[in-house]
């Protein structure tokens, strides 16, 4: 699957998500098909494919990512005792957007697709 959920369907608008933390660059959201009982999405509003593909001119936005899933998991950590912040890469990644899962749980489903 080479497909992009995030930039067609989630940024676009056409698939409604219901927001954790919105900045002008950085979006975290309940996840469409949660895996986990607690499974937040955090993504670029901009097309990065993956993490080894953000170059130099990407830092500021890795930043201000990465202080989002800090924050986002200190508090899951807080409130369950646990968490896991996962990104994927190659043909584990479905969705060829740069995106991190911060779920906490045990698995609750087999999904068909996690984005």
């Amino acid at each position: 699957m080479n497909s992009d959920f995030y930039c067609a369907e989630v940024i676009s608008g056409k698939t409604l998500v219901t927001k954790i933390v919105e900045t002008e660059s950085v979006l975290a959201f309940q996840h469409t098909r949660p895996a986990y009982p607690v499974h937040i999405v955090v993504i670029p509003k901009q097309h990065v494919e993956s993490l080894v593909m953000l170059d130099l001119t990407d830092t500021s936005l890795l930043y201000e990512m990465l202080q989002m899933i800090q924050n986002i998991a200190t508090i899951v950590l807080a409130a369950h005792g646990a968490c896991r912040v996962i990104t994927n890469l190659g043909t584990y990644q479905e969705s060829k957007h740069l995106h991190w899962h911060i779920v906490s749980g045990e698995r609750i489903t087999e999904p068909a697709n996690l984005h």
